[in-house]
C-alpha cells in the first residue's frame, strides 16, 4: 500500500503535463510560430512602390486555419501572408476576428486578382483566385492606392 501512495503524486504530475500539452496543441499558434518577411505592393502601370508590409507567414494548414483569428489588432504596416501550394479559387472567412481587414487575393505571378474589405460581423466567404492571400488593416489598399492588377512582390524564399 505504501508503494502505491508514492506513485500518486507522480501520476498526478504526469496527468497535468499531458493535459497541458493537449491544451497547448489545441490553442492558436503562438506568434513565435510564424516567420516574418516584408512584401511590397507595386503599381502595375508605373512600377511605383505603393506600400511595404511586414507580414507573418502562414504556410501550413494549422497556421492558415488560425490566421489572424486570435489577434487583437494589426500595426499600421503589418499583415499576414497566406501561402498555398497551388493557385486556385480560395475562400476566406472572418472566423473569430475582432477587427476589420482587407483580404487581397494574389495569383502565382504576384498579380492582385481580388480585394475584399471585410468586417468582423461578415458571415460570408470571401473568394478569389490565388496562390497567396494577404490580409492587411481595413482600407489599407484604398489608403495606399493598391488596386486589382497591381503586384505584390514576395521574397523568393516564399514563392
Amino acid at each position: 500500500m505504501a508503494a502505491r501512495s508514492n506513485w500518486l503524486p507522480i501520476l498526478a504530475v504526469c496527468c497535468l503535463l499531458a493535459l497541458g500539452g493537449c491544451a497547448a496543441l489545441s490553442g492558436p499558434p503562438a506568434d513565435s510560430a510564424y516567420n516574418w518577411t516584408t512584401v511590397t505592393a507595386v503599381d502595375s502601370d508605373t512600377n511605383e512602390e505603393l506600400a511595404t508590409v511586414d507580414v507573418r507567414i502562414a504556410d501550413n494548414g494549422s497556421l492558415r486555419y488560425t490566421g489572424l483569428s486570435n489577434t487583437t489588432s494589426l500595426g499600421e504596416d503589418e499583415g499576414m501572408l497566406f501561402i498555398h501550394n497551388a493557385e486556385s479559387t480560395k475562400g476566406y472567412v472572418m472566423r473569430n476576428m475582432a477587427f476589420p481587414i482587407d483580404i487581397v487575393f494574389i495569383n502565382t505571378d504576384g498579380e492582385i486578382t481580388t480585394i475584399h474589405h471585410a468586417e468582423p460581423e461578415d458571415d460570408e466567404t470571401f473568394r478569389g483566385t490565388a496562390k497567396y492571400v494577404l490580409e492587411v488593416p481595413y482600407e489599407y489598399t484604398t489608403d495606399n492606392g493598391i488596386e486589382v492588377g497591381d503586384r505584390i512582390e514576395i521574397p523568393e524564399q516564399y514563392r
